[in-house]
């Protein structure tokens, strides 16, 4: 058998999902990334999930790095540190 890797999160499709995303500014028929033949493992253009969150943010007017909420006494954001903009996804 292969060799055992650490459980991740739910250990389902940690690395590669499908999101779809229809008007509202996002680029029509926009296909970004790709996975291995068993939809597994990211072969290219990786995006975070910080980075679909910066877009959807982005598309709704928001300053990504402003709009914070407040829990525990502590400011969070959406994108935490992270998260870019995907421009490929704008139309």
């Amino acid at each position: 058998m292969g060799e055992m890797r650490p459980p991740v999160g739910r250990d389902h499709h940690v690395e590669g999902f499908t999101m779809w995303f229809a008007g509202g500014g996002t680029r029509p028929g926009a296909i970004i990334g790709a996975t291995d033949e068993l939809g597994l493992g990211v072969t290219e253009n990786k995006v975070h999930v910080h980075d679909i969150n910066a877009t959807i943010l982005h598309l709704l007017g928001f300053d990504r790095e402003r709009l914070t909420y407040r829990f525990q006494g502590r400011d969070f954001r959406l994108t935490d540190v992270h998260g870019e903009v995907v421009q490929a996804m704008l139309a």
